[in-house]
């Protein structure tokens, strides 16, 4: 069985508060594009023992391509959401393959996408009749977006990013272009250096409004932008050619480096940003 979780982008973002736990409480909306990986994961009936006692030589077999993903299997997101199952569920041994292709370090969540289509793909293939609410039970123990991709439709987030209110946004229609430069920025590092505020208007407030509106008038802001643009001046570069090139809203995404623009029309020049990966689609 195979599945393409996807990335989100976040729309606005503000960092609230410092939780006594150490976490920040935050403010944001996040919104599904359609930029993929490939999960696959397959029951392996062949890794029994030649015993006879029905024991499983081991429980999985996980492989990866297409970016490089440098941690050992035991860190990566998909590994753990299936540990999390196997505390609970008698799971056959299986081979899982991800295709990695949405960038990591970008603010992108592509790793909380991948656990939580695990956890979705495991639910079906095994027949465990999760239903939702437990399944974000799961996912709340893996990351703090990684509830919103059991849904995946536009939400603001509240709390560490787990706390989900569905809301009636659409941007269909639009064109998105997404870049991510050669730039790696330490979300722990970006935290440090926020001081947490309270924004004048709520996105509540603002995501309501035309998207035209959204910075100009009413402030709809990233606040890790402050740190990384003046650590990393080539993102804030990003961001100031797509609005010249005709944004109508542009923003870096999560703690970076990736930066979005949401375009009318697809007028701009991804000559222009050559030396990154590049998405370019139209919103749904």
């Amino acid at each position: 069985m195979i599945c393409f979780p996807n990335a989100k982008i976040n729309l606005g973002l503000n960092i609230l508060e410092k939780r006594s736990d150490g976490y920040h409480t935050i403010e944001t909306v996040f919104y599904p594009v359609q930029w993929c990986d490939a999960l696959e994961v397959v029951e392996d009936r062949r890794q029994r023992t030649e015993d006879g006692t029905g024991k499983f030589k081991e429980d999985i077999k996980f492989s990866a391509s297409g970016l490089s993903i440098e941690d050992e299997m035991k860190n990566n997101l998909c590994f753990r959401a299936y540990q999390l199952l196997k505390k609970d569920f008698q799971l056959p041994p299986l081979k899982m393959h991800l295709h990695k292709i949405i960038p990591m370090g970008a603010g992108l969540g592509g790793g909380s996408a991948d656990a939580a289509f695990t956890l979705k793909l495991l639910n079906e293939l095994f027949h465990l009749k999760l239903k939702k609410g437990a399944l974000k039970n799961y996912a709340a123990q893996i990351g703090s977006d990684c509830s919103f991709f059991l849904e995946n439709v536009p939400a603001i987030a509240g709390g560490k990013g787990e706390l989900l209110e569905k809301i009636n946004l659409s941007l269909k229609g639009f064109f998105i272009l997404i870049v991510k430069p050669e730039v790696h920025v330490s979300t722990a590092d970006a935290y440090r250096m926020i001081v947490p505020q309270q924004p004048e208007r709520s996105l509540k407030e603002i995501i309501k409004l035309p998207v035209y509106e959204w910075s100009r008038n009413f402030g709809m802001k990233n606040d890790f932008e402050k740190y990384v643009f003046e650590k990393f001046p080539a993102v804030s570069e990003i961001k100031n050619n797509m609005y010249q090139q005709g944004a109508v809203f542009a923003s870096m995404t999560g703690s970076g480096s990736a930066v979005y623009g949401i375009f009318e029309k697809n007028i701009y020049n991804k000559n222009d940003f050559s030396g990154s990966m590049i998405y370019e689609g139209i919103l749904d």
